[in-house]
């Protein structure tokens, strides 16, 4: 149950740094083996479901590592990024929370699964809502628990916002 609690609090701490736009002290909460992955999907009939997402390597909405992200960070804070100039206001709803040990490769990891709802505006009158589910892998380091794999699953299979600067 104690584990339970520090997992919770280390989510719901995460959506509150990203509301705040503390964008680098959300990536300190990564490893930097980082894949921070989002494939596309596409509507197929019940008999291809395992169709509907694309595999590693095809089309994503995200296919970053530690160092891209950083990299997306130090843009939003040069002023160069047009689409988030003036930032956007977010709130991330993270619910659903599931835990479990796992092994990888002789490597003790926890998988974390999460639902999100993440609401975002911009300017007057840009709204957009992003729903989906995040599968986590986590190790325990000296500095607590460190995220080195993080797959995002939208529900949405065409992409209605100007852009998808969001993070999740």
């Amino acid at each position: 149950m104690e584990r339970a609690y520090e997992l919770q609090s280390f989510y719901y701490s995460e959506a509150d740094l990203l509301d705040d736009g503390r964008y680098t002290d959300w990536l300190d909460r990564f490893d930097e083996d980082l894949l921070y992955w989002a494939p596309t999907r596409s509507n197929r009939l019940r008999r291809q479901q395992a169709l509907s997402v694309a595999s590693y390597g095809e089309a994503a909405f995200y296919d970053e590592t530690k160092e891209s992200l950083a990299w997306r960070i130090r843009r939003f804070d040069s002023g160069m990024a047009w689409a988030e100039d003036p930032p956007s206001r977010t709130r991330h709803l993270i619910s659903n929370l599931v835990f479990r040990h796992a092994d990888l490769a002789g490597e003790p990891v926890i998988e974390a699964r999460s639902n999100f709802l993440v609401w975002r505006t911009r300017l007057e009158t840009e709204q957009d809502t992003f729903a989906g589910t995040r599968t986590d892998l986590l190790r325990t380091t000296g500095e607590g628990f460190k995220i080195f794999d993080r797959r995002i699953l939208l529900d949405i299979n065409v992409l209605t916002s100007k852009n998808i600067s969001t993070f999740f």
